[in-house]
């Protein structure tokens, strides 16, 4: 059974030890799912500005009001509980210089299951890895999540 003060990364480590150092600012994730690992981690923790930080300039919100991004990652965040991440697939870099992470995220508000598989994709600013965009289908429409890897989910669920 997890503790207090176990990572919410699900990494099995002590939150100190694995992703507080990101979410401070002392290091950068070295791979895509380190940084992946970390952003839900932050959702988690209510770290807001380390999810924000870690958005690439690509990524639509760069384009809105540094406030109005973080008041909604704070209010979409108040009442969800992050219980639980399992890393399914992940590639890259690939030739367009794309990472791949394909996770599954147990998430409940309320006792409401808001649990969903992504396939998140990542590239590098200059500074760090970043997160770009994501594909997001409810957890409840993928029969078996554990099996699932990144061309599977492109078969079945992509919409690029």
């Amino acid at each position: 059974m997890a503790s207090a003060r176990d990572c919410p990364c699900c990494s099995g480590l002590p939150y100190t030890q694995c992703c507080a150092p990101y979410h401070r600012g002392e290091r950068e994730a070295p791979d895509a799912v380190t940084l992946m690992r970390s952003r839900f981690a932050a959702y988690a923790r209510k770290e807001s500005a380390y999810v924000l930080r870690t958005l690439h300039p690509d990524h639509e919100d760069r384009k809105r009001p540094e406030a109005e991004v973080l008041r909604e990652i704070r209010d979409a965040t108040s009442t969800l509980k992050f219980m639980r991440l399992d890393v399914l697939d992940h590639d890259g870099p690939d030739a367009g210089g794309f990472w791949h992470v394909l996770f599954h995220a147990r998430v409940f508000e309320k006792g409401q299951d808001r649990s969903f598989v992504e396939l998140s994709e990542f590239a590098h600013d200059g500074v760090g890895i970043r997160y770009r965009s994501g594909e997001q289908v409810a957890a409840a429409k993928v029969a078996e999540p554990k099996g699932l890897t990144i061309g599977a989910f492109r078969e079945t669920f992509s919409t690029r």
